[in-house]
């Protein structure tokens, strides 16, 4: 199961590593975006969303806290599920559905992270851990 565990960790970070790795070289089109969405300092927090979802998604890979990297993936997601996917304020029903869409993947992406921060956080725990849990 360990090994299980490990895969099932590298799979579930895959978006976010494709995600930071857009935060951190499409910045000024992300920020763009994050003003549009009258985020403060748009170019700053894509930066630091960016670091933030690769930092934990590698400590999450690496088994460093594993519980604590799940975790910290879930203000991330939600603030990205309610702030840039609020579909029911989009008229567009195109529109409107891609980011419903986006929303409920958010969500669900919460979920996983809740379900690997309890795995981790529960004794016994899965294995292949540079660094045990820290809850």
């Amino acid at each position: 199961m360990d090994v299980i565990a490990l895969i099932g960790r590298i799979v579930f970070t895959a978006i976010f590593i494709g995600s930071a790795v857009g935060h951190l070289t499409a910045t000024d089109a992300m920020a763009g975006y994050a003003q549009a969405k009258k985020l403060p300092q748009p170019r700053l927090a894509v930066r630091a969303s960016g670091i933030y979802i690769l930092v934990a998604s590698a400590m999450l890979i690496l088994g460093i806290w594993p519980d604590l990297a799940a975790l910290a993936l879930v203000p991330f997601l939600l603030m990205t599920a309610f702030i840039f996917h609020d579909f029911w304020t989009v008229r567009d029903p195109g529109t409107r559905r891609q980011e419903q869409l986006q929303f409920l993947k958010d969500v669900s992406l919460v979920g996983g992270a809740l379900a690997i921060f309890a795995m981790y956080a529960g004794d016994p725990h899965p294995g292949l851990n540079l660094v045990g849990p820290l809850f």
